[in-house]
């Protein structure tokens, strides 16, 4: 069986004879590549075949693969875009609307990463703006591009990428700053809501184009969910009815999905066993996270997870001891409702010792699927 079909027949429920191992670790992969510091057995080794080595399964088609996004985001010719790179090397982005400019700056980090230091939206002055913005512009599923991505992970997984953001996340983490929104949210309510359902409505085309299309098995909500961006009244006010609606729209059509819920998250578990996603991503317990692996389990009912190994301990400053029994731990409570990985995905810190981790669960998952073969698990 390829790590493909053992990756939709873990969301299919179906009998799973082992564990799908699928660490994210291509941002450690890419960062390694680009400063000349990938260990001596990778050094000539590409991203598939780094994979290959450890055998790993792959998940997303556009992760640091080089791969294009198969989700597009185009504006309509009304809109005038325009951008400069300032003196200080940041990149200034300005968006035209009758009502005034929205400007954006970004700052270009070490590993040529870009990373938003001044968001566009500020004021109540500035959402009118946006939502003139929005309303011109539109987001499209490329089958082609998703095709390509597929090809490139092969039989690694089954290839997913993620949808853009819930209306509430991408104001709170794409265009404002948290505390300018929340300020907004609690002052103008009625605009701000408006806006969301602006950003709701630029989505409609490609919902209906990843149905139409018939080739995604596995979406991602790439929500990156922190319970420091909302509070639970929010979180049912704003976020769980737009996942019922999106997430059911694509189930409606027999597509499996699963959303990015990461750092801390204690105050939401109440909510987990009856969100409408088919799994969740990135859980991180203890003692990264502010969880256990036994109240995680408690609390998200037969859905699977995704990942489930805090990123730390990939890091030398925590025992191999510590990893192997939560690796175990996570197998014992989540197995077969199970794809184990990082949460989220491998620190670009771990060295030698995290790749020494790396291959000690892939030996492990390997262990586990003879003996399960043999009628001993």
């Amino acid at each position: 069986m390829t790590k493909r079909e053992l990756n939709l027949r873990v969301f299919e429920g179906k009998e799973v004879p082992q564990i799908l191992w699928q660490p994210r670790m291509e941002p450690w992969y890419a960062w390694h590549e680009q400063f000349g510091q990938l260990p001596d057995e990778f050094r000539h080794m590409s991203l598939l075949e780094v994979y290959d080595e450890l055998d790993l399964s792959m998940r997303y088609v556009h992760y640091y693969t080089g791969m294009p996004d198969p989700v597009e985001q185009t504006y309509t010719e009304q809109v005038d875009v325009r951008s400069e790179r300032l003196p200080d090397g940041d990149l200034l982005t300005i968006r035209s609307t009758p009502f005034g400019e929205l400007a954006e700056r970004m700052h270009e980090t070490v590993d040529k990463t870009w990373r938003t230091v001044d968001f566009p939206v500020k004021t109540r002055e500035d959402l009118k703006k946006l939502k003139w913005l929005l309303e011109r512009t539109v987001y499209t599923f490329n089958p082609g591009k998703f095709e390509q991505g597929s090809e490139f992970v092969g039989d690694r997984g089954e290839p997913q990428f993620w949808v853009p953001k819930s209306p509430y996340q991408a104001l709170c983490q794409s265009w404002m700053r948290l505390d300018h929104f929340i300020y907004a949210l609690t002052d103008a309510p009625d605009e701000v809501e408006e806006v969301m359902r602006a950003i709701d409505k630029t989505y409609d085309l490609l919902y209906e184009g990843i149905i139409a299309s018939g080739k995604p098995k596995i979406v991602n909500f790439g929500e990156n969910i922190h319970d420091q961006l909302l509070s639970p009244r929010y979180f049912e006010r704003y976020l769980v009815p737009w996942y019922e609606k999106r997430s059911g729209q694509l189930r409606e059509a027999g597509i499996y999905t699963h959303s990015h819920i990461d750092g801390y998250f204690k105050s939401l578990l109440k909510y987990f066993e009856s969100l409408p996603f088919d799994g969740l991503e990135a859980l991180t317990p203890l003692p990264q996270g502010d969880v256990s692996l036994e109240e995680m389990k408690e609390h998200i009912g037969d859905k699977v997870l995704l990942d489930g190994i805090p990123a730390v301990l990939f890091l030398p400053y925590y025992h191999q001891d510590e990893l192997a029994e939560c690796v175990e731990r996570i197998v014992e409570l989540f197995h077969p409702r199970l794809v184990l990985g990082v949460s989220d995905e491998l620190p670009q810190g771990a060295g030698e010792t995290g790749i020494e981790r790396m291959r000690w669960i892939s030996d492990y998952c390997r262990r586990f699927g003879e003996q399960h073969a043999g009628g001993r698990i």
